[in-house]
């Protein structure tokens, strides 16, 4: 199966060389799947030619805002709508769960409750927990008609969102490990994030976090809607 990667940001260039691009680590993380990827830079301006050109999406996050006036959104959520329209598994990752929201009819904005960055908990609608590393302060507020929130924080209302069976959209991170939040902290943080926020998302980098869990289900997710696309067509 051929995911391709809509890549909506780049990771800060002092971390990129431990690290990678936003690109690589969801290919560690989705890795042992049998998958193969394709990475479309969208943030700068390069484009698949059609929803046909792989047979899942994943789109990434980014330091920019959905909201933002940005030449390569009006094209990015087009390229969402014709997914969509396509039933082919789709996945959004925090800028990616905020632009597919947007491209889709919902809202975005700069979050005035402040920043979510480290280990955060969230509750599922069936009643239990899943804890991700978070790093954001733009979230869905509004999410689109027809989405079904899975999960939520008291930060952050919509944190996870479904759109049927083929879209799964998420505002924390599975791909960021306690290397990447350390890494975020130490450069692009500092005089974003208050301080004190980024002494508590380090003091909590060995604590267990469900990003195994959480890159089982995306995998199972791509391969089971991939194989009810296939039985419908």
């Amino acid at each position: 199966m051929k995911i391709g990667i809509l890549q909506t940001g780049h990771f800060p260039d002092a971390l990129q060389g431990d690290m990678g691009n936003y690109d690589d680590m969801f290919q560690r993380l989705l890795a042992g799947h049998g998958f193969t990827f394709q990475t479309w830079p969208v943030v700068d301006m390069t484009f698949p030619d059609s929803a046909q050109d792989a047979d899942g999406w994943l789109v990434t996050g980014s330091r920019h805002g959905a909201y933002e006036d940005l030449p390569f959104i009006p094209p990015l959520e087009d390229l969402i709508r014709e997914i969509n329209t396509s039933a082919r598994p789709l996945i959004g990752v925090c800028f990616g769960h905020q632009i597919i929201a947007q491209a889709l009819g919902g809202k975005v904005e700069k979050f005035e409750g402040g920043w979510s960055v480290g280990r955060t908990e969230y509750v599922t609608s069936q009643g239990d927990g899943i804890t991700l590393n978070a790093w954001h302060q733009d979230q869905v507020t509004r999410p689109p008609e027809g989405a079904c929130t899975l999960a939520s924080s008291e930060f952050c209302e919509h944190a996870v969102l479904a759109y049927g069976d083929h879209i799964w959209t998420m505002q924390p991170h599975p791909e960021f490990d306690a290397t990447v939040i350390d890494g975020l902290a130490r450069t692009r943080g500092k005089g974003l994030v208050p301080d004190p926020l980024l002494a508590t998302a380090q003091s909590q980098l060995t604590a267990p976090i469900d990003r195994d869990k959480i890159a089982s289900q995306m995998a199972e997710f791509f391969l089971k809607s991939s194989t009810n696309d296939r039985a419908n067509a």
